[in-house]
């Protein structure tokens, strides 16, 4: 049955709220099925007027250097300020990039010696090591700083099942480790499904997902019960065709792909680990979206969300999807954990879209996607205040932090609250991170961990979709810059 599109009545009004209290959520008996929720309309949830924006600008404390920086090693603060100022350059990122992807990398010496200054430099930075120990000794040393850690194994893109299987079992140890850590210094293990199901066949799942869509008598024998994966917004054009049914050899691929992910899921709940299901582009987010919320009916209990999902609030259906998904979960009492984020795959989703002749499905501003990111975190933010589930914001955004703060103390949710986290990524914007977690939330740092040419991908990624975010870095690297004049004159005087 096709996913009902919600009134754009309802998406206007999922705003931020001062005043108004949230309503209770009813959790009706998880005997309840999704298809009987989607045949009714989908209720109107009354939504507030944001903020004024002298509460939320003011709301953090993020001016004081030395308070905010105060666990940092000089060492770590040179390395920051040296690597933020060199890709605030845009030209010495284009350099960066062409070398990472040069065929000086295919040469030995050429080879060792890139690697050798990427390693020093940008790897470093952004990265929390070679293999899970060291990823440890990372995380030991953020809690000590009073963060977290989220351990992200650094794989991306298996082609088959081999490399799927080794891939796997990368992400078991990962859990192993997070075991080994003190208690609750690692907040989450991160999973790509790109990494333990081949490429092709999510792309051949999210092609059948979206013609079941377009047309809802066409059947698919393998889908399990899912929460709701488009809206009538969402775009379908990756299939202008009707695609084939899978083959028994991808039916067979996809049971693999089914259990290499259960396996990984029943790890997390005896662990009592919460697995966090990244995302990707739109080719093979639906399947991702399928694999991480028929994940989530099986191994969500009670009020202890395991699996995980994220939207990416940059695409124009983001809120929409979200809201069907929110409350296909409440009515089949299921707790659902979502991570926001505004999303890393801008030049490759407009590349995507131009090649079928369509516009693009990020959103027309960054004004737009910044509202989009605000108004999802406070509706979840009020669902969860009163109800089930759990919500990671990750943003560098500090006007989007302020606002969440603000609107978490004034509902509640405030002081080390278990249901909401922040994030960033590890070596950005640490400035809020510490001034969120100063505030009194539980923080967290995006940390993969790997060799140098596996984590290559998510390098040349953080240089490419984030080339605004490196040259808006301004506000750390004046705090850093601030922090080390301090620490120069301390250390003379």
């Amino acid at each position: 049955m096709a996913t009902r599109v919600v009134p754009q009545k309802i998406i206007k009004n999922l705003r931020y709220k001062t005043t108004t209290k949230p309503l209770n959520a009813s959790h009706p008996s998880a005997a309840a099925t999704v298809a009987s929720l989607l045949e009714k309309q989908p209720a109107t949830t009354p939504s507030p007027p944001p903020p004024s924006s002298q509460q939320s600008a003011s709301f953090l404390d993020l001016n004081d250097a030395e308070r905010l920086f105060s666990a940092v090693p000089t060492s770590t603060l040179l390395r920051s300020s040296a690597v933020l100022h060199a890709t605030a350059i845009g030209p010495m990122v284009d350099v960066g990039i062409w070398a990472m992807q040069s065929k000086l990398l295919q040469m030995g010496i050429m080879k060792d010696a890139v690697m050798a200054v990427t390693k020093r430099t940008f790897y470093e930075h952004f990265c929390a090591g070679e293999d899970a120990v060291a990823a440890g000794r990372s995380i030991r040393s953020v809690n000590e700083a009073g963060l977290r850690g989220m351990l992200v194994y650094g794989v991306e893109d298996a082609h088959d099942n081999e490399g799927c299987n080794r891939n796997l079992n990368g992400f078991l140890h990962t859990v192993d480790v997070s075991k080994s850590l003190p208690p609750s210094s690692v907040s989450f293990v991160i999973v790509k499904i790109t990494a333990i199901c081949p490429m092709a066949l999510l792309e051949r799942i999210s092609d059948l997902l979206r013609w079941q869509q377009k047309d809802p008598s066409f059947n698919l024998p393998w889908k399990q019960d899912s929460l709701p994966i488009f809206s009538e917004s969402s775009p379908l054009y990756h299939t202008p065709n009707k695609p084939e049914p899978l083959t028994q050899q991808e039916e067979h691929d996809l049971n693999l792909a089914n259990q290499r992910l259960q396996q990984l899921c029943q790890k997390c709940v005896e662990a009592n680990m919460p697995l966090l299901v990244d995302a990707e582009h739109t080719t093979v987010q639906p399947a991702i979206d399928y694999f991480t919320y028929s994940s989530a009916i099986m191994h969500n209990k009670d009020d202890n969300p395991i699996v995980f999902g994220t939207i990416q609030t940059y695409l124009k259906d983001a809120k929409e999807r979200l809201f069907l998904a929110t409350q296909a979960a409440d009515k089949i009492g299921i707790p659902m954990g979502f991570k926001l984020v505004r999303g890393a795959y801008m030049s490759t989703e407009s590349k995507i879209a131009e090649s079928f002749g369509y516009g693009s499905p990020i959103h027309d501003s960054i004004e737009d996607t910044h509202n989009c990111f605000n108004d999802c975190s406070a509706f979840l933010l009020e669902k969860i205040a009163d109800g089930k589930g759990s919500l990671v914001l990750a943003t560098h955004n500090i006007e989007s932090g302020n606002l969440a703060a603000a609107k978490a103390y004034e509902i509640g949710m405030g002081k080390v609250n278990h249901k909401l986290e922040f994030a960033q990524l590890c070596g950005m914007s640490d400035a809020l991170s510490f001034g969120l977690s100063n505030a009194g939330f539980r923080v967290s740092k995006y940390m993969p961990f790997g060799p140098v040419e596996m984590v290559m991908p998510y390098l040349l990624r953080r240089a490419e979709e984030n080339r605004g975010l490196l040259a808006a870095s301004g506000f750390d690297r004046q705090l850093i810059r601030k922090e080390l004049g301090r620490r120069l004159k301390a250390a003379i005087f």
